[in-house]
């Protein structure tokens, strides 16, 4: 009977604990650049704000449901998290009045640009 390991065969595969990670090709893991001072990025920017409208609704809803459970400390919770998101929310819709506001005011500016333009052709001709 034999009750022994391999350990040619166990080195080979990864073990459990980095199976998540991506190695490059020399075998170690890499830091994702955070050594040479470069700002951290989320890979998915705004992946949350996307559907903030859905996020409030969704902690309104958790924030009724803990409180009529007695849970005033968690229902608070939930209601700062679906203030968070109105903010944003919020702010989205500032941000996309402004770029309409300012497409709006370029649209105009060409308009008369173009008009004075043919102003002028008239006048030289």
């Amino acid at each position: 009977m034999n009750n022994f390991k391999n350990n040619n065969r166990r080195n080979r595969y990864k073990p459990n604990g980095d199976r998540g990670f991506r190695r490059n090709g020399n075998g170690h893991k890499s830091n994702g650049d955070f050594g040479n001072g470069s700002s951290f990025k989320r890979r998915h920017p705004g992946k949350n704000n996307q559907n903030a409208a859905k996020l409030v609704e969704k902690y309104n809803d958790l924030a009724r449901e803990a409180l009529s459970n007695g849970d005033k400390i968690l229902s608070e919770n939930y209601l700062q998290h679906s203030e968070h998101f109105s903010r944003i929310l919020i702010t989205q819709e500032n941000s996309r009045n402004q770029n309409e506001n300012t497409v709006d005011a370029n649209t105009t500016d060409h308009a008369k640009v173009m008009i004075d333009n043919k102003e002028a052709e008239k006048n030289n001709n």
